[in-house]
Protein backbone atom coordinates (compact mmCIF):
# COMPACT_ATOMS: atom_id res chain seq x y z
CA UNK A 1 0.00 0.00 0.00
CA UNK A 2 1.55 4.06 -1.20
CA UNK A 3 2.05 5.70 2.05
CA UNK A 4 0.55 8.74 0.08
CA UNK A 5 -2.44 6.73 -0.26
CA UNK A 6 -5.58 6.95 2.44
CA UNK A 7 -6.68 3.28 3.84
CA UNK A 8 -9.96 2.88 3.19
CA UNK A 9 -10.07 1.74 6.51
CA UNK A 10 -8.06 2.72 9.43
CA UNK A 11 -7.95 1.81 12.90
CA UNK A 12 -6.23 4.30 15.38
CA UNK A 13 -5.31 3.63 18.43
CA UNK A 14 -8.47 1.90 19.11
CA UNK A 15 -8.98 0.20 22.30
CA UNK A 16 -12.33 -1.80 23.99
CA UNK A 17 -13.43 -2.67 27.43
CA UNK A 18 -16.22 -4.31 28.18
CA UNK A 19 -16.17 -3.99 32.19
CA UNK A 20 -13.37 -0.77 31.94
CA UNK A 21 -10.59 -3.10 33.30
CA UNK A 22 -9.68 -5.79 30.74
CA UNK A 23 -8.82 -4.67 27.46
CA UNK A 24 -9.93 -7.29 24.90
CA UNK A 25 -8.66 -5.22 22.02
CA UNK A 26 -5.27 -3.04 22.91
CA UNK A 27 -4.03 -0.08 21.19
CA UNK A 28 -4.79 -1.33 17.64
CA UNK A 29 -3.84 0.67 14.52
CA UNK A 30 -4.48 -1.06 11.34
CA UNK A 31 -4.87 0.25 7.81
CA UNK A 32 -7.39 -1.56 4.78
CA UNK A 33 -6.73 -0.67 1.46
CA UNK A 34 -9.69 -0.08 -0.99
CA UNK A 35 -11.06 -3.47 -2.59
CA UNK A 36 -8.16 -5.66 -0.16
CA UNK A 37 -9.48 -8.88 1.22
CA UNK A 38 -8.07 -8.88 4.30
CA UNK A 39 -8.93 -11.69 7.18
CA UNK A 40 -8.69 -11.67 10.98
CA UNK A 41 -7.35 -14.30 11.79
CA UNK A 42 -6.85 -15.84 15.68
CA UNK A 43 -8.18 -18.18 18.34
CA UNK A 44 -11.43 -17.37 19.89
CA UNK A 45 -11.12 -14.64 22.95
CA UNK A 46 -8.55 -13.01 20.59
CA UNK A 47 -10.64 -9.56 19.85
CA UNK A 48 -10.88 -10.27 16.14
CA UNK A 49 -14.97 -10.72 16.11
CA UNK A 50 -14.77 -7.64 18.68
CA UNK A 51 -12.76 -5.67 15.81
CA UNK A 52 -15.33 -6.30 13.17
CA UNK A 53 -18.10 -5.60 15.68
CA UNK A 54 -16.92 -2.10 16.37
CA UNK A 55 -15.93 -1.61 12.45
CA UNK A 56 -19.75 -2.39 11.80
CA UNK A 57 -21.23 -0.04 14.28
CA UNK A 58 -22.48 -2.84 16.80
CA UNK A 59 -19.68 -2.23 19.54
CA UNK A 60 -18.07 1.22 20.30
CA UNK A 61 -14.31 1.40 20.72
CA UNK A 62 -13.30 2.46 23.92
CA UNK A 63 -10.56 4.77 22.95
CA UNK A 64 -9.61 5.71 19.22
CA UNK A 65 -11.01 6.36 16.14
CA UNK A 66 -12.42 4.06 13.03
CA UNK A 67 -12.06 6.27 9.86
CA UNK A 68 -14.01 4.84 6.88
CA UNK A 69 -13.07 6.47 3.67
CA UNK A 70 -11.77 9.65 5.01
CA UNK A 71 -14.77 9.70 7.54
CA UNK A 72 -14.75 8.98 11.51
CA UNK A 73 -17.61 6.64 12.18
CA UNK A 74 -17.35 5.74 15.90
CA UNK A 75 -21.04 7.55 16.32
CA UNK A 76 -22.52 6.79 12.98
CA UNK A 77 -24.94 4.54 13.47
CA UNK A 78 -24.53 0.80 11.83
CA UNK A 79 -27.73 1.10 9.28
CA UNK A 80 -26.02 4.89 8.20
CA UNK A 81 -22.45 3.27 7.55
CA UNK A 82 -23.70 1.57 4.05
CA UNK A 83 -21.60 -1.37 5.25
CA UNK A 84 -22.43 -5.07 4.22
CA UNK A 85 -22.44 -8.02 6.65
CA UNK A 86 -22.63 -11.68 6.61
CA UNK A 87 -22.95 -13.72 9.72
CA UNK A 88 -22.36 -17.25 10.31
CA UNK A 89 -26.08 -17.59 11.25
CA UNK A 90 -27.24 -16.61 7.74
CA UNK A 91 -29.71 -14.35 9.51
CA UNK A 92 -32.51 -14.96 6.97
CA UNK A 93 -36.04 -14.20 7.18
CA UNK A 94 -37.17 -17.42 7.28
CA UNK A 95 -41.02 -15.97 6.53
CA UNK A 96 -39.67 -13.99 2.85
CA UNK A 97 -38.73 -15.66 -0.03
CA UNK A 98 -34.89 -16.08 -1.47
CA UNK A 99 -35.93 -13.02 -3.56
CA UNK A 100 -37.42 -10.71 -0.77
CA UNK A 101 -34.44 -11.86 1.73
CA UNK A 102 -32.23 -10.38 -1.20
CA UNK A 103 -34.17 -7.19 -1.80
CA UNK A 104 -34.39 -6.12 1.93
CA UNK A 105 -31.67 -3.75 2.31
CA UNK A 106 -32.90 -2.50 -1.14
CA UNK A 107 -36.70 -1.82 0.44
CA UNK A 108 -35.28 0.32 3.60
CA UNK A 109 -33.46 2.42 1.82
CA UNK A 110 -36.23 3.13 -0.51
CA UNK A 111 -34.86 1.80 -3.65
CA UNK A 112 -37.72 1.57 -6.58
CA UNK A 113 -39.68 -1.79 -6.94
CA UNK A 114 -38.09 -2.22 -10.66
CA UNK A 115 -34.55 -1.15 -9.72
CA UNK A 116 -34.57 -3.47 -7.02
CA UNK A 117 -36.03 -6.33 -9.01
CA UNK A 118 -33.39 -6.23 -11.33
CA UNK A 119 -30.52 -5.46 -8.86
CA UNK A 120 -32.00 -8.68 -6.93
CA UNK A 121 -31.85 -10.79 -10.52
CA UNK A 122 -28.17 -9.79 -10.61
CA UNK A 123 -27.27 -10.34 -7.23
CA UNK A 124 -29.30 -14.11 -6.90
CA UNK A 125 -27.47 -14.53 -10.67
CA UNK A 126 -24.08 -14.19 -9.26
CA UNK A 127 -24.07 -16.10 -6.48
CA UNK A 128 -25.82 -18.75 -9.23
CA UNK A 129 -29.43 -18.57 -7.20
CA UNK A 130 -31.43 -16.93 -9.80
CA UNK A 131 -33.43 -19.65 -10.57
CA UNK A 132 -34.72 -20.14 -6.80
CA UNK A 133 -35.89 -16.87 -5.99
CA UNK A 134 -39.56 -17.88 -4.74
CA UNK A 135 -38.72 -20.41 -2.56
CA UNK A 136 -37.89 -19.75 1.41
CA UNK A 137 -35.29 -20.28 3.22
CA UNK A 138 -35.82 -23.62 4.94
CA UNK A 139 -36.10 -25.42 0.93
CA UNK A 140 -32.69 -23.91 0.77
CA UNK A 141 -29.61 -26.40 2.12
CA UNK A 142 -26.70 -24.46 4.26
CA UNK A 143 -24.99 -23.30 1.27
CA UNK A 144 -27.52 -22.10 -0.58
CA UNK A 145 -28.42 -20.04 2.41
CA UNK A 146 -25.22 -18.66 3.04
CA UNK A 147 -25.32 -17.39 -1.06
CA UNK A 148 -28.36 -15.71 -0.11
CA UNK A 149 -26.71 -14.06 2.96
CA UNK A 150 -23.74 -13.07 0.49
CA UNK A 151 -26.37 -11.92 -2.34
CA UNK A 152 -28.42 -9.73 0.59
CA UNK A 153 -24.70 -7.77 1.88
CA UNK A 154 -23.73 -7.02 -1.86
CA UNK A 155 -27.11 -6.48 -3.19
CA UNK A 156 -27.16 -2.70 -2.51
CA UNK A 157 -23.24 -2.31 -3.50
CA UNK A 158 -21.68 -1.58 -0.78
CA UNK A 159 -18.07 -0.51 -0.68
CA UNK A 160 -17.13 -2.87 2.27
CA UNK A 161 -18.33 -6.23 2.71
CA UNK A 162 -17.52 -7.93 6.63
CA UNK A 163 -18.02 -11.50 6.61
CA UNK A 164 -17.70 -12.77 10.93
CA UNK A 165 -17.14 -16.64 10.27
CA UNK A 166 -19.56 -17.33 7.43
CA UNK A 167 -18.54 -20.74 6.78
CA UNK A 168 -18.73 -22.32 10.09
CA UNK A 169 -21.28 -24.13 9.69
CA UNK A 170 -20.87 -25.80 6.22
CA UNK A 171 -19.23 -29.27 6.14
CA UNK A 172 -16.02 -29.62 4.55
CA UNK A 173 -16.25 -29.79 1.18
CA UNK A 174 -19.03 -26.98 0.95
CA UNK A 175 -16.91 -24.90 2.88
CA UNK A 176 -13.78 -25.19 0.80
CA UNK A 177 -16.37 -24.91 -2.53
CA UNK A 178 -17.50 -21.82 -1.29
CA UNK A 179 -13.90 -20.28 -0.09
CA UNK A 180 -13.12 -20.58 -3.78
CA UNK A 181 -16.23 -18.81 -4.24
CA UNK A 182 -15.85 -16.03 -2.35
CA UNK A 183 -12.29 -15.34 -3.80
CA UNK A 184 -13.89 -15.22 -6.98
CA UNK A 185 -16.82 -12.56 -6.49
CA UNK A 186 -14.09 -10.36 -4.36
CA UNK A 187 -11.64 -10.30 -7.50
CA UNK A 188 -14.71 -10.27 -10.05
CA UNK A 189 -16.27 -6.84 -7.80
CA UNK A 190 -13.45 -5.59 -6.31
CA UNK A 191 -15.32 -4.95 -2.84
CA UNK A 192 -13.27 -4.29 0.18
CA UNK A 193 -13.56 -7.83 2.11
CA UNK A 194 -13.14 -7.96 6.28
CA UNK A 195 -13.05 -12.03 6.82
CA UNK A 196 -12.85 -12.86 10.47
CA UNK A 197 -12.42 -16.69 10.86
CA UNK A 198 -10.25 -19.05 13.18
CA UNK A 199 -9.33 -21.44 10.46
CA UNK A 200 -6.11 -20.65 9.29
CA UNK A 201 -6.68 -22.96 5.83
CA UNK A 202 -9.72 -20.29 5.04
CA UNK A 203 -7.62 -17.47 5.76
CA UNK A 204 -4.33 -18.79 3.87
CA UNK A 205 -6.78 -19.52 0.71
CA UNK A 206 -8.70 -16.43 0.16
CA UNK A 207 -6.90 -13.66 1.44
CA UNK A 208 -4.43 -10.79 -0.25
CA UNK A 209 -3.34 -9.95 3.94
CA UNK A 210 -3.41 -11.87 7.38
CA UNK A 211 -3.76 -10.17 10.97
CA UNK A 212 -3.18 -12.85 12.98
CA UNK A 213 -4.75 -11.80 16.63
CA UNK A 214 -3.85 -13.07 19.89
CA UNK A 215 -5.13 -11.44 23.02
CA UNK A 216 -6.02 -8.20 21.58
CA UNK A 217 -3.23 -7.83 19.63
CA UNK A 218 -1.98 -8.24 16.49
CA UNK A 219 0.87 -10.85 16.22
CA UNK A 220 1.82 -10.45 12.75
CA UNK A 221 0.25 -8.93 9.28
CA UNK A 222 1.27 -10.18 6.36
CA UNK A 223 0.47 -11.90 3.04
CA UNK A 224 -0.63 -15.40 3.61
CA UNK A 225 2.58 -16.99 1.84
CA UNK A 226 5.23 -14.52 4.38
CA UNK A 227 2.74 -15.81 7.12
CA UNK A 228 3.63 -19.17 6.20
CA UNK A 229 7.46 -19.13 5.43
CA UNK A 230 8.00 -16.64 7.55
CA UNK A 231 6.48 -16.27 11.14
CA UNK A 232 7.52 -13.74 12.99
CA UNK A 233 7.34 -15.28 15.86
CA UNK A 234 6.64 -18.70 18.29
CA UNK A 235 2.47 -17.99 18.53
CA UNK A 236 2.63 -17.29 14.66
CA UNK A 237 4.88 -20.04 13.64
CA UNK A 238 2.17 -22.19 16.06
CA UNK A 239 -0.83 -20.82 14.76
CA UNK A 240 -0.33 -21.09 10.81
CA UNK A 241 0.05 -24.17 9.94
CA UNK A 242 1.45 -27.24 11.39
CA UNK A 243 5.32 -27.13 13.11
CA UNK A 244 7.79 -28.93 14.83
CA UNK A 245 8.99 -27.27 18.00
CA UNK A 246 12.26 -27.61 19.30
CA UNK A 247 13.63 -26.16 22.53
CA UNK A 248 17.06 -25.04 23.40
CA UNK A 249 19.39 -22.63 24.48
CA UNK A 250 21.31 -19.98 22.24
CA UNK A 251 25.36 -20.84 22.40
CA UNK A 252 26.34 -18.47 19.29
CA UNK A 253 25.56 -16.05 17.20
CA UNK A 254 26.99 -14.92 13.89
CA UNK A 255 24.80 -12.22 11.92
CA UNK A 256 21.45 -13.75 11.10
CA UNK A 257 22.09 -17.13 11.80
CA UNK A 258 22.41 -18.80 15.50
CA UNK A 259 23.47 -22.48 17.20
CA UNK A 260 21.30 -23.70 19.64
CA UNK A 261 21.88 -26.46 22.69
CA UNK A 262 18.39 -28.18 21.84
CA UNK A 263 17.33 -29.57 25.48
CA UNK A 264 18.53 -33.00 24.34
CA UNK A 265 21.97 -31.98 24.05
CA UNK A 266 22.20 -32.14 20.27
CA UNK A 267 23.60 -28.92 18.37
CA UNK A 268 20.84 -26.92 16.12
CA UNK A 269 22.20 -24.34 13.34
CA UNK A 270 19.12 -22.36 12.68
CA UNK A 271 18.21 -18.68 11.79
CA UNK A 272 17.82 -15.98 14.63
CA UNK A 273 15.15 -14.73 14.16
CA UNK A 274 14.08 -13.26 17.97
CA UNK A 275 16.82 -15.56 19.59
CA UNK A 276 19.70 -12.54 20.47
CA UNK A 277 20.97 -13.11 23.71
CA UNK A 278 23.87 -16.04 24.46
CA UNK A 279 21.77 -18.79 26.89
CA UNK A 280 18.26 -17.20 26.77
CA UNK A 281 15.70 -19.82 25.60
CA UNK A 282 14.77 -20.15 22.27
CA UNK A 283 11.78 -22.18 20.59
CA UNK A 284 12.95 -23.35 17.35
CA UNK A 285 10.10 -23.71 14.46
CA UNK A 286 10.06 -26.61 11.34
CA UNK A 287 7.58 -27.30 9.03
CA UNK A 288 7.63 -30.74 8.77
CA UNK A 289 7.22 -30.85 5.61
CA UNK A 290 10.90 -29.03 5.28
CA UNK A 291 12.76 -32.28 6.80
CA UNK A 292 14.32 -34.44 4.79
CA UNK A 293 14.55 -38.66 5.16
CA UNK A 294 18.31 -39.77 4.69
CA UNK A 295 19.77 -37.03 3.01
CA UNK A 296 23.61 -37.35 1.34
CA UNK A 297 26.11 -37.66 3.62
CA UNK A 298 27.07 -33.35 3.56
CA UNK A 299 24.33 -32.13 1.86
CA UNK A 300 22.38 -30.40 5.31
CA UNK A 301 24.36 -28.57 8.26
CA UNK A 302 21.47 -30.13 10.37
CA UNK A 303 21.39 -33.95 10.56
CA UNK A 304 20.11 -36.03 13.26
CA UNK A 305 19.28 -39.84 14.00
CA UNK A 306 15.63 -40.63 14.04
CA UNK A 307 12.99 -43.80 14.53
CA UNK A 308 9.89 -44.04 13.05
CA UNK A 309 7.18 -44.22 16.03
CA UNK A 310 3.70 -44.12 13.49
CA UNK A 311 2.99 -43.94 10.08
CA UNK A 312 -0.42 -42.38 8.76
CA UNK A 313 -1.07 -42.82 5.48
CA UNK A 314 -2.86 -39.63 3.59
CA UNK A 315 -2.34 -40.42 -0.04
CA UNK A 316 0.14 -37.85 -1.60
CA UNK A 317 2.05 -37.91 1.51
CA UNK A 318 2.41 -40.16 4.55
CA UNK A 319 2.70 -38.57 7.80
CA UNK A 320 5.54 -39.92 9.87
CA UNK A 321 5.86 -39.36 13.96
CA UNK A 322 8.83 -39.75 14.68
CA UNK A 323 12.06 -39.75 17.89
CA UNK A 324 14.29 -36.75 16.92
CA UNK A 325 16.43 -34.68 19.30
CA UNK A 326 14.60 -36.44 22.27
CA UNK A 327 11.40 -35.02 21.05
CA UNK A 328 8.63 -37.75 20.76
CA UNK A 329 6.05 -35.95 18.40
CA UNK A 330 8.74 -34.88 15.36
CA UNK A 331 6.59 -35.24 12.49
CA UNK A 332 7.87 -35.61 8.89
CA UNK A 333 5.73 -35.04 5.76
CA UNK A 334 7.13 -37.83 3.32
CA UNK A 335 6.16 -37.64 -0.43
CA UNK A 336 4.58 -40.76 -1.60
CA UNK A 337 7.07 -42.23 -3.84
CA UNK A 338 8.50 -45.20 -4.69
CA UNK A 339 12.01 -44.41 -2.33
CA UNK A 340 9.80 -43.39 0.83
CA UNK A 341 6.98 -45.54 0.94
CA UNK A 342 8.32 -48.72 2.49
CA UNK A 343 9.18 -46.90 5.93
CA UNK A 344 8.27 -49.23 8.93
CA UNK A 345 7.14 -48.29 12.87
CA UNK A 346 10.66 -48.86 14.44
CA UNK A 347 12.92 -47.83 11.67
CA UNK A 348 16.21 -46.02 11.98
CA UNK A 349 17.36 -43.55 9.82
CA UNK A 350 18.45 -40.07 9.62
CA UNK A 351 16.79 -37.04 9.16
CA UNK A 352 17.92 -33.35 8.06
CA UNK A 353 17.31 -30.26 7.36
CA UNK A 354 18.66 -26.54 5.79
CA UNK A 355 19.48 -23.70 8.56
CA UNK A 356 16.29 -21.57 6.43
CA UNK A 357 14.14 -23.73 7.12
CA UNK A 358 14.72 -23.61 11.25
CA UNK A 359 13.77 -20.42 12.92
CA UNK A 360 14.94 -19.73 16.61
CA UNK A 361 11.86 -17.61 17.71
CA UNK A 362 10.73 -16.23 21.28
CA UNK A 363 10.61 -19.34 24.07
Amino acid sequence: MAETTDPFVRFQGIQKSYDGETLVVKDLWLDIAKGEFLTLLGPSGSGKTTCLMMLAGFETPTHGDIILDRTPINTVPPHRRGIGMVFQNYALFPHMSVAENVGYPLKVRGVGRADARDRVRRALDMVELGALGSRRPAQLSGGQQQRVALARALVFEPSLVLLDEPLGALDKTLREQMQYELKHIHETLGVTMVYVTHDQSEALTMSDRIAVFNDGVIQQLDQPSMLYEHPGNAFVAQFIGENNKLMGRVEDVAGDRCRVRADSGDLVEALAIRASGLGERTLMSLRPERVSVNPPPGSMPNVFDAEVLELIYLGDHLRSRMRVCGQTDFIVKVPNWAGHVHLRPGEHLTVGWHVEDCRALDA
